[in-house]
């Protein structure tokens, strides 16, 4: 067994985690809010990446005020995005928005293709030194400044929610839409905000994504990836997101270890996430944190 191979599989995996956990903040965001899982997630990571490498091959931005310009951009797109498409279907079904997003998710995936292809684009070279040396193990730099922005996105939505108007406003409104209306919160000034946020912090983990595997249609899948880190912490919990985010990075890198020295089946990295989401919905339904609903019939 590679020792060394095994530990920097782990570190790998709290860094894919970090990102994952991110992503799955999203997730969260916007179900805490309307009660709506949204399957375009991925696409909003794709579109983000897809932003961050026009900005940076086209136009030649330094990638500090690419990066900026990404997320304001998708920040305006999630709002636009909600208001447009998304607030007309207030009070219908929650199945209806479902089938919304899955229907948004097909015709952004159309429409990324189209305006830039299918093939895969290398981002430009951004960091000067390709690689950093953190405690004897060499990890790439984008790695270490994508946990750095993860860390401070966690850090960013915990004091969000816990010390902001709007934060609290939120909380309030996921808690009970009603009993919010009625002192006041805006409703719809959440469910957009929300949407913005959502693919905003989305754009993030695009990005990073995309510097280091470069950008492809096959991006949107990271949303699918994901799903597994939301179900496992909790659709509707803050701490299990993370959580969920860091257990199946570690998880899907240590099974491409055991895989690679053991099991030799080539695509248990794949698939070992889907596992884990079987198990926990046959155990644990509302996952690791989630609330556990209780209906008297």
């Amino acid at each position: 067994m590679d020792a060394n191979l095994f530990v920097q599989l782990a570190v790998n995996g709290l860094i894919v985690g970090a990102l994952y956990g991110v992503v799955a903040l999203s997730f969260v965001l916007i179900y805490k809010a309307s009660q709506v899982v949204n399957f375009a997630q991925g696409e909003f990571v794709l579109i983000g990446a897809w932003t961050c490498w026009w900005l940076l091959a086209s136009l030649h931005l330094p990638f500090a005020a690419a990066f900026l310009c990404t997320l304001a951009f998708m920040l305006a797109f999630g709002l636009v995005l909600q208001v447009a498409v998304l607030r007309p279907m207030i009070g219908e079904p929650a199945i209806s928005v479902i089938m919304m997003t899955i229907g948004l998710a097909m015709f952004l995936q159309a429409l990324m293709k189209w305006v830039f292809g299918v093939s895969a684009q290398p981002f430009p070279s951004i960091f000067t030194t390709p690689s950093l040396n953190v405690l004897g193990l060499e990890v790439r730099t984008v790695y270490v400044m994508s946990t750095l922005a993860s860390i401070a996105t966690m850090v960013g939505f915990g004091w969000f929610f816990k010390f902001s108007r709007m934060g609290l406003a939120m909380r309030a409104t996921a808690f009970n839409q009603q009993a919010a209306q009625s002192l006041g919160i805006s409703t719809r000034k959440v469910f957009a905000l929300s949407w913005a946020i959502s693919a905003m912090v989305s754009a993030l983990a695009g990005v990073v994504v995309g510097v280091v595997n470069g950008v492809s249609p096959a991006l949107s899948l990271f949303g699918i990836k994901v799903f597994p880190a939301v179900i496992l912490g909790g659709l509707d919990s803050i701490v299990g997101a993370i959580v969920g985010g860091l257990v199946i990075g570690v998880l899907e890198n240590l099974a491409h270890f055991a895989d690679s020295q053991f099991l030799r089946w080539g695509n248990l990295y794949e698939i070992a996430p889907f596992y884990v989401l079987i198990a926990i919905l046959l155990v644990r339904p509302y996952g690791l944190f989630g609330t556990r609903e209780i209906e008297r019939v």
